[in-house]
């Protein structure tokens, strides 16, 4: 059929380049939209088919003013991102499903992604802790560690098209796409378009500052992103920020973003969409603006948009990027208005202004990182933190304590620990390794002093994390890797590193002076989370703070100083040497910047793309159109949604003689449904994983099992934390009905599929609600059950049941199992029509069950609300989900 907005075309570059006009529309209201809905639009627009787009929600979203935080509207984007684990259930998916349609004489080599999707391999940080660095013996540890999930990703980026597998070693996941896989614009078949995201991890938001839309997922919503289905979102509000004022000379871009956080925070605008304007805006470099957008969750904004503009398209040029491209980008965005000139606040549903001016170093603790410190008032804050009462900031020691002193002896040296020592210093990945500005700061600062005879006491372990090679690449071209080395911050690896534990032991004399004083020692590092023994147990203050303030704690030794009032240190002459004597000049860092890194440090990125590493390089893998799966492998296995997968589409069948897997109460969690963290030694996982000759050692997390559904599907339910109403205490078991057993949540539902029983889970308000993870949905459905039946849903994981072909029910408003007398041990019976509509209300039957001889009571009924929102919603429901209705589309 032809393309309803096919009269919307419209060229570039004489005729060669096609693009989708929404100015022609010669509507009023395009002018009265945000930035970032125009995008919404556009793709709205662009990807209207009548099916999972169509002309209604093009107007809806034209309607913003009206239909804002109201309509339901479907997001196409332009790209999809991956991060390791939490995409390797996606790709093995998409790998059992060449199995299935081949078996029906399908070419398997057709099941490919329709979004163009970037996986990255990014494997976790092992650190030599002799060293205190990566080796090469700790890389090949790695390689046969993670050997089984690195060839079957090798195997992905042969075997399917529209796939890009970055390898490892290149970067972490925010890093590679913000400094390589951006484009601002993509153009594919004739057409150019936004370049837009959804990703596998939280730090996708940082895209945002460079003028693409973008957010992080769940891993069912990227598959199916990847199979072709939008995202569906209510049409959010937009929040205009307007910052005002210059820049103190003094404040560091993590000053800016923490304070502009904290606006933010207390602005209430949880869900929305900020978008930033105003004088203040141009001050900030293209660096500065990722990184702010990087902190959306601390926030809770959807997305933080920083429209392309001037200063957009002087980060490109640096960036390598080609002047006839350049040209086309600005040429585009001006031409459908998505290019930053004035504002008119109007548009927004709320303005926030924010003074730059205002804006004083900080730094965040000493346990939450909404509990911002001026640098100035530090040392105060540090002693009113030892005589508060234990809370959120203090730690109530008492004053005839809080001078205590405590010698120890480290490599034959005598030192002293007080409260406010300092025993870790990590400059870390992730808030300020995509902005080289406060990097170099904290280079620099570590060259002038060590030129000025400064030190770090051998005892504070200091570390540098970043986010990818190409911050070690600059800080080396820089010249100042040799001095941040010189002080001790040596370069660890690339990954999570400190800010979720992974720091090197404490030397054990620290530890026991720690102890031994009960003193408040104090961790600085230049993250973006730190909670009371975070990082390490016996650490009790930590601080949020930029990398120059992390470098500067660690020469102090101590948090509790006047940078103003009280020296550093001093020099090998006995000179006084204060924290304004060697902090680099904002001209200073910036002409570094541009001199020494942008270009270069782009231009290097590309290079290891290329090339890859040795390690990945040398990994053999099938070179086969169909996946072999190796039966014996506990990490990678074919999971079983597409068995007996026939070609027609089975009629909807009615579900009878249901039993209740479990009866859930209020606040059901995903972490409740499908647990993330370790495996238990005598859970369901672990009965499976001992019987392949693991031992406990080897069971790894669920998280590292997430391509094995055996493990995964063990795994559902096994929280520990779960309360279950058949089981009265908390705990992964539930009640198998029949024989009146007690039971693991898994061999229950195994016993019960073994008798052809279907199953049902009944639950209170806000079911599924947290973190979005793919097992949420698959687990459950290949424990059998076939409906959950509960007063409301978190919305995702309703959209997520309905994509693994689980139906969604929800009892009537006022109702719910103790107000209709339920027990869970009745035998239930959904009978569905022949023809499913949207919001359809169904009925229930029940029957009381008295066990072992199966005598039944009279029947009872009641109705409830199928929660299939769309037409789609109906058809993924009728074909079994969304995985097995794209293999039908093949078939």
């Amino acid at each position: 059929a032809e393309h309803p907005y096919n009269h919307l075309i419209d060229t570039l570059k004489d005729g060669k380049i096609k693009f989708f006009n929404a100015r022609k529309l010669n509507d009023p209201r395009y002018d009265k939209l945000p930035l970032s809905i125009r995008v919404l639009l556009e793709a709205a627009i662009r990807n209207c088919d009548g099916f999972y787009t169509k002309e209604e929600d093009v107007q809806n979203i034209l309607d913003w003013q009206q239909q804002q935080n109201k309509a339901e509207v479907p997001f196409s984007p332009a790209r999809v991102l991956l991060q390791d684990f939490t995409g390797i259930p996606a790709m093995v998916d998409l790998a059992a499903m060449r199995d299935a349609v081949a078996k029906h004489g399908v070419d398997p080599s057709l099941v490919n992604p329709k979004c163009p999707t970037d996986l990255i391999v990014d494997h976790s940080l092992q650190i030599d802790y002799n060293k205190w660095c990566v080796s090469v013996k700790n890389q090949e540890m790695e390689l046969i560690r993670n050997k089984e999930r690195l060839q079957f990703f090798k195997w992905c980026s042969k075997a399917f098209k529209n796939v890009n597998v970055v390898p490892p070693d290149v970067g972490a996941v925010h890093q590679v796409n913000l400094e390589y896989l951006s484009r601002v614009v993509q153009v594919r078949d004739g057409f150019i378009y936004p370049d837009s995201v959804v990703g596998t991890d939280s730090h996708t938001t940082m895209i945002n500052g460079l003028g693409i839309l973008g957010w992080g997922v769940g891993g069912i919503e990227s598959e199916a992103v990847m199979l072709g289905q939008p995202v569906s979102l209510t049409l959010p509000q937009v929040v205009g920020c307007k910052l005002v004022g210059s820049i103190n000379p003094l404040t560091t871009s993590i000053d800016i973003v923490l304070g502009i956080t904290k606006h933010l925070r207390q602005a209430g605008i949880s869900g929305k969409f900020v978008e930033f304007f105003g004088p203040g805006v141009s001050q900030l470099s293209a660096p500065d603006r990722t990184t702010i957008a990087n902190m959306c969750p601390e926030y809770n904004a959807t997305v933080s948009f920083f429209p392309v503009d001037q200063v957009t398209l002087k980060h490109f040029k640096k960036t390598n990027f080609a002047q006839e491209k350049l040209e086309l980008l600005e040429s585009y965005m001006k031409a459908v208005k998505l290019f930053r000139t004035k504002i008119n606040p109007l548009m927004f549903v709320q303005v926030i202004e924010i003074d730059l001016s205002s804006m004083v170093p900080h730094v965040s603790g000493p346990k939450r990182p909404q509990d911002r410190v001026a640098v100035s008032s530090m040392k105060q804050d540090f002693q009113s933190c030892l005589d508060e009462k234990v809370g959120f900031k203090g730690f109530h020691i008492a004053k005839e304590k809080q001078e205590t002193r405590v010698p120890f002896l480290h490599c034959g040296q005598e030192y002293q620990l007080a409260h406010g020592s300092v025993v870790i210093a990590a400059v870390i990945s992730c808030t300020n390794n995509c902005n080289p500005s406060v990097m170099l700061t904290a280079g620099l600062l570590a060259k002038k002093a060590v030129e000025a005879g400064l030190v770090v006491k051998p005892y504070i372990r200091t570390s540098l994390a970043p986010g990818s090679g190409m911050v070690t690449h600059y800080l080396n071209t820089s010249g100042v890797l040799p001095y941040l080395s010189q002080l001790g911050f040596e370069v660890i690896g690339y990954g999570c590193a400190t800010c979720v534990g992974n720091t090197a032991p404490l030397p054990e004399a620290v530890v026991d002076a720690i102890k031994q004083g009960d003193l408040v020692a104090c961790g600085v590092l230049s993250g973006n989370r730190h909670f009371e023994g975070r990082l390490c147990d016996c650490v009790r203050a930590n601080y949020l703070a930029s990398p120059p303030l992390v470098v500067a704690y660690a020469i102090a030794g101590t948090v509790g100083i006047d940078f103003e009032k009280e020296p550093l240190g001093f020099t090998s002459e006995g000179k006084e040497v204060y924290l304004r004597d060697i902090w680099p000049s904002r001209e200073e860092v910036q002409q570094t910047e541009e001199d020494k890194v942008i270009s270069s440090m782009f231009r290097d990125l590309r290079g290891r793309m290329e090339k890859g590493n040795i390690f990945w390089n040398n990994i053999e893998c099938p070179d086969s159109v169909v996946f072999p799966w190796d039966h014996k492998s506990t990490y990678i296995r074919s999971p079983s949604f597409f068995s007996k997968l026939s070609k027609e589409v089975p009629p909807p069948q009615s579900i009878e003689n249901a039993h209740a897997l479990l009866f859930l109460g209020d606040k059901v969690t995903t972490d409740h449904i499908s647990p993330a963290g370790s495996i238990a030694r005598v859970s369901a996982a672990a009965k499976y994983l001992l019987s392949k000759r693991l031992t406990p050692r080897e069971f790894n997390s669920y998280g590292a099992r997430r391509g094995n559904d055996a493990v995964m599907t063990r795994g559902t339910f096994a929280s520990i934390k779960l309360q279950n109403r058949f089981i009265g205490k908390a705990g992964p078991k539930t009640l198998h009905i029949p024989s009146n057993q007690t039971l693991d949540v898994f061999e229950a539902a195994d016993r019960y599929q073994r008798d052809g029983i279907p199953l049902i889970i009944l639950a209170g308000k806000d079911y599924g609600s947290g973190n979005s993870r793919d097992w949420v949905a698959k687990g459950p459905y290949l424990l059998g059950v076939r409906a959950v039946i509960a007063e409301s849903f978190e919305k995702l994981h309703k959209n997520q049941l309905v994509g693994m072909g689980i139906m969604p029910l929800q009892f009537l408003s006022g109702q719910n199992a103790d107000s209709l007398e339920l027990s869970g041990k009745e035998r239930f019976s959904i009978i569905l029509p022949e023809s499913l509509s949207p919001r359809q209300q169904l009925t229930v039957k029940h029957l009381d069950v008295i066990y072992p001889k199966s005598t039944t009571s009279q029947g009872k009924s009641f109705d409830v609300i199928s929660l299939f929102d769309t037409e789609m919603d109906v058809l993924f429901f009728q074909h079994g989900g969304l995985l097995r209705y794209v293999a039908r589309t093949l078939l």
